[in-house]
């Protein structure tokens, strides 16, 4: 066993940079959790052949008189939490070629790190009020444990990792929060916060969250700022928030087997039938 992973049930979590990281709510995961706890660099794998350098262009740094390229590569970090438990976690962006070939080369680093178990992250953008709990989908291949329906269409990187680690035996996760589409690309503490919160509950763990909570509070008042000064996208959260609480109603309901239910999602379909008209 390698000296990165004595713990027992190591994790390794997984987040992108680019289409499947909405306001980087999910890589931000990882940026916090290394910047929270004690970490370290362990591993790399290379850039070369993964990217198009025209998307994912290398960075100039100048320091002591000596300019650096800083190209583009994913980054394996050991997570201390406390004394009985660690993570490991992957940040990259995107790759643009030969995703089995990247997800192969991340597999292998996760078996020689004795990894139990893989969560993939992401976030976004989608039609949901920045005044509720912004939604959460949270599955593991055999059920949806979080969120009302399962996803069918185009996949990203995480997606495709989540799928090779099931194929490859690990137990894995995939878990996404969704963020406002009506509020742009500025970063979101509120869906940092969401994934975290579902990733402490699959490990088992209460993560210290820091300066997010007053972050998240910054990011809806923010939000609400903007709404105001704008009649229609007033009305268009009013909609989107009358038709989360009739949701959550219906689910309420339909959790206690009770007749009401029935009517309240007719009242659903019935008000989203109308926003289309």
């Amino acid at each position: 066993m390698s000296e990165e992973a004595r713990m027992p049930q190591a994790v390794l979590v997984a987040a992108f940079e680019g289409w499947n990281d909405a306001c980087q709510a999910a890589t931000n995961v990882v940026r916090y959790l290394v910047g929270r706890y004690e970490s370290r660099e362990i591993r790399h794998i290379s850039c070369d052949g993964y990217y198009d350098y025209q998307v994912a262009r290398p960075m100039i740094c100048h320091a002591a008189g000596y300019a650096n390229l800083i190209w583009p590569q994913t980054t394996f970090y050991q997570i201390v939490l406390d004394d009985t438990h660690q993570l490991f976690a992957q940040i990259a962006p995107e790759p643009n070629y030969r995703w089995r070939s990247y997800c192969s080369e991340s597999l292998a680093i996760a078996e020689e790190l004795d990894v139990h178990q893989i969560v993939t992250l992401g976030s976004m953008f989608s039609d949901c009020p920045h005044t509720r709990p912004l939604p959460l989908s949270v599955s593991d291949g055999t059920c949806q444990c979080e969120g009302d329906k399962e996803y069918n269409g185009p996949v990203g990187i995480p997606t495709v990792l989540d799928v090779a680690a099931a194929d490859q035996g690990f137990a894995h996760a995939s878990m996404w929060v969704s963020i406002p589409q009506y509020l742009g690309s500025d970063e979101c503490a509120a869906g940092t916060m969401r994934l975290l919160e579902a990733l402490g509950k699959r490990i088992g763990f209460d993560f210290d969250m820091g300066d997010l909570p007053a972050k998240s509070d910054h990011w809806k008042a923010q939000a609400s700022v903007l709404v105001r000064c704008n009649d229609q996208l007033a009305d268009y959260v009013n909609h989107l928030e009358h038709d989360y609480d009739l949701k959550q109603q219906a689910a309420a309901q339909a959790s206690l087997g009770a007749p009401q239910a029935e009517q309240l999602v007719k009242e659903a379909e019935d008000f989203l039938r109308n926003m289309d008209q």
